[in-house]
């Protein structure tokens, strides 16, 4: 969001209490924030309280005085990258599925939806979210290409529980930047293996390594946004993904699958591989797992001083991929080295038939296990990319741009 010009446009429902909240956590991205409301949203969150958090004056009435253009509603359109209305009450939604523009909401949404993004985020009762006028209104919106988003269901202001709240922030801020962010992945299929894997011991110890999973879990944020069906395959990691649930069947899919050995991340890979169209390996997959598995807590013996752990080869994921690829597929690879980093990549590009390999390395400050920032070197059979260190969003942003570049331009 840095740098992008928001409209934030508020009706007047309950759950415009949580709007201010969604301004601050857009400014603090780097947003600049511009606000209108009905005048009914006034009755819930205040004016000086949008003014402060925006930095801007409020657009709340079409012919005031203090108004920084004659035609505001025309200004911010011009001035704007997207919009953003939440809550969208049932009213709202009628008047702009009927074309009607009669207060600073509506007049400036009419000037912005055939020009510029918009996401549309409702909240109301759930009687008046399932009157046949107001799924109407929706079916109305979504089908004009807006980015219409569904109702959740839980604890309505009203009393009652049922499909009516607006989704949370987090899932509108990425709601926003999906709908900045062209769709050059939409109609492809990708796959993501992410975290550790853990090698069983005993039924209380195991193998495992210090992957967190940020930077796959980045990639598949990433492509999400760029419109990809998603096939994220991950091990035990505290990551997630933030997801926002759009109004009918307009949306691109995450499908999360859980596993917790090498084996098991093998066995996923190898029964998602066939039906995508690029297969993204950041998984810190175990090389070798333990030959047996004891049935019960291995217990250290009176006077032993050593224990030995025999262990065997796990399956090679991006060997077996690259093996199978189709010429239509691309696979992509990293690889943590400690030394001859650069020779033994390339090597690794070349054995595992990949078509991009990505470089970390240990020794850089900030980069490799844990941290939010990372430091690699993006290798293709032809091209060789060093990318300064950079937060873990920016280089899946960088890994996926060179993947569009090199092999679906």
């Amino acid at each position: 969001m840095q740098g992008k010009h928001v409209i934030v446009g508020i009706s007047g429902g309950i759950a415009a209490y949580k709007i201010p909240e969604l301004i601050r956590l857009l400014v603090k991205e780097g947003a600049d924030v511009r606000v209108t409301t009905t005048p009914n949203a006034l009755h819930f969150v205040t004016e000086t309280t949008l003014r402060t958090l925006s930095g801007h004056p409020v657009y709340s009435d079409v012919f005031a005085a203090v108004n920084e253009h004659s035609t505001e509603h025309i200004s911010l359109p011009v001035w704007a990258d997207m919009m953003l209305i939440a809550p969208a009450t049932a009213n709202v939604l009628a008047k702009m599925a009927g074309g009607i523009a009669d207060d600073a909401l509506t007049t400036t949404y009419a000037a912005c939806a055939a020009r510029k993004p918009v996401v549309i985020a409702p909240a109301m009762n759930d009687c008046m979210y399932a009157a046949p006028a107001t799924q109407n209104a929706l079916r109305t919106l979504a089908a004009q290409g807006l980015h219409v988003l569904d109702c959740a269901e839980g604890f309505l202001a009203c009393g009652t529980d049922g499909k009516g709240r607006m989704q949370e922030t987090d899932s509108l801020i990425e709601a926003c930047r999906t709908a900045l962010t062209p769709q050059t992945l939409s109609g492809k299929k990708v796959l993501i293996t992410a975290g550790p894997t853990v090698e069983p011991i005993d039924p209380v110890r195991y193998v495992s390594n210090y992957s967190s999973g940020k930077m796959g879990f980045a990639i598949a944020q990433d492509c999400l946004r760029r419109g990809a069906d998603v096939t994220l395959v991950a091990g035990p990691t505290l990551q997630h993904i933030t997801c926002y649930t759009p109004y009918g069947d307009r949306s691109n899919t995450l499908t999360l699958v859980s596993v917790g050995s090498a084996a098991q991340m093998y066995e996923a890979a190898m029964q998602h591989w066939s039906g995508v169209d690029i297969a993204i390996l950041s998984a810190a997959v175990a090389d070798f797992t333990p030959e047996q598995t004891a049935a019960e807590k291995i217990k250290k013996q009176p006077g032993q001083t050593a224990f030995v752990l025999p262990m065997t080869l796990t399956h090679d994921i991006a060997a077996e991929l690259g093996r199978t690829k189709k010429p239509h597929q691309r696979l992509v690879g990293f690889a943590l080295e400690t030394e001859n980093a650069s020779q033994n990549a390339h090597k690794k590009l070349a054995d595992k038939n990949l078509d991009l390999i990505v470089l970390n390395s240990l020794r850089d400050a900030g980069a490799g296990f844990g941290c939010d920032t990372n430091k690699v070197t993006l290798i293709t059979p032809d091209t060789q990319k060093d990318l300064p260190l950079l937060s873990k969003q920016e280089v899946a942003s960088r890994i996926i741009d060179a993947i569009e570049a090199n092999f679906l331009s």
